[in-house]
């Protein structure tokens, strides 16, 4: 079979590499067409149409900015499946994109899956509607999402979560900490992570407040995962200063030898927290105290965290908008820094949290449940 995907940001291109395997595993014959990045050329042994860091635009402001490479890229998706004439459209998250995509796959007649849905339970609900007559299944991999579409007259199924099962994976392939060290030329001082998105604009917005807040804590070593798509020089012009940033296959490489993480919110914090180190999620976005009261109205949700949201309830601390200051992230790290009940309780908020997910293989149940969708 023809299989045509779309991711449009670094977790999604993870993920999407993932069920690329795993579709090629049970179609041996599989040919596959992408917009996405390396991991899911690594799986599919071709290069993307259109790589996601020329993709990952975030907030209205970028996107204006970006108009006409946002729609070159579209042009050029919309163009391609039609061109390719896949047998099943993936896609994978990145609604605002992938949607109008699946509107020119739906007329031409082209199944179209959802692998990872949007995240419409938050916001813009709206999109049920699009969905449920266009997509033919939503696979999930958050286990309240079936609930939602269920009140919504839609039936998704829930897979499992691909990053319990990459996470675990990756720990068991992570350096020991001397070795570690040497190849970062690292001296051995207590490491905290500092993780402030894949995109140009949460790096902008982040990372400065990251480091400004981390100075309070003289002892520790701050440490930059770098993300894939993203130049050293990127974060250098926005606050990096001297800290160095660690080049990785794997975040998770880097995170199990950190005392703690400072993780701008998204599929990082569920990463953090599979790992096992304390967190403080923070998003400064473009906003301020206004735009924070306005999103909290339109968010019908109590959290904005992966691992707070699957947990139903406050397991890591969220500093959104005005509330991320230099000042008030560092005073709520600090207690994650030490062997304190903030600390433990963090902790075990993660083991509750994994409880839930289960151990489910996503990306596999996805591939099979597509190809039995085809007879096979």
């Amino acid at each position: 079979m023809h299989y045509f995907l779309i991711a449009g940001e670094a977790s999604g291109d993870l993920h999407g590499g993932h069920l690329i395997e795993a579709l090629r595993r049970r179609d041996p014959g599989a040919v596959f067409t992408f917009l996405g990045g390396d991991c899911m050329a690594r799986a599919a042994s071709v290069q993307p149409l259109v790589h996601y860091r020329d993709m990952a635009y975030m907030g209205f402001s970028e996107v204006i900015r970006n108009l006409s490479k946002v729609a070159a890229n579209l042009r050029t998706a919309r163009r391609s499946v039609l061109m390719a004439e896949p047998d099943c459209l993936i896609l994978i998250d990145y609604p605002s994109f992938n949607l109008k995509v699946a509107a020119t796959a739906f007329k031409a007649g082209i199944p179209i899956y959802y692998y990872i849905s949007p995240k419409i339970w938050a916001w813009k609900k709206w999109r049920i509607r699009d969905i449920r007559r266009m997509v033919r299944r939503v696979f999930s991999i958050l286990p309240f999402e079936p609930a939602f579409y269920r009140e919504n007259g839609f039936d998704a199924v829930y897979v499992g979560n691909p990053s319990v099962a990459e996470v675990d994976e990756r720990m068991k392939k992570t350096l020991p900490r001397e070795e570690f060290l040497k190849k970062y030329g690292l001296r051995d001082r207590q490491l905290v992570a500092l993780m402030p998105g894949s995109r140009f604009g949460e790096i902008r917005n982040n990372l400065a407040v990251m480091n400004l807040a981390l100075d309070q804590y003289p002892q520790y070593r701050g440490v930059i995962i770098g993300a894939p798509g993203i130049d050293d020089e990127v974060y250098k012009a926005n606050g990096a200063g001297r800290l160095p940033i660690l080049r990785a296959e794997n975040s998770v490489d880097v995170l199990v030898h950190c005392r703690a993480a400072l993780v701008t919110s998204g599929t990082a914090t569920l990463e953090t927290a599979l790992a096992g180190v304390p967190q403080v999620a923070l998003y400064r976005g473009n906003g301020t105290k206004i735009t924070y009261e306005v999103m909290k109205r339109v968010l019908d949700i109590d959290f904005v965290t992966l691992p707070n949201l699957i947990a139903g309830r406050g397991i890591i601390p969220e500093m959104l908008m005005h509330y991320c200051t230099p000042s008030l992230v560092a005073d709520t790290v600090g207690p994650l820094l030490r062997d304190t009940s903030e600390r433990r309780a963090q902790l075990e908020g993660y083991a509750d949290m994994r409880r839930i997910l289960g151990t489910e293989d996503a990306a596999d149940n996805t591939a099979k449940a597509i190809l039995e969708d085809f007879g096979f």
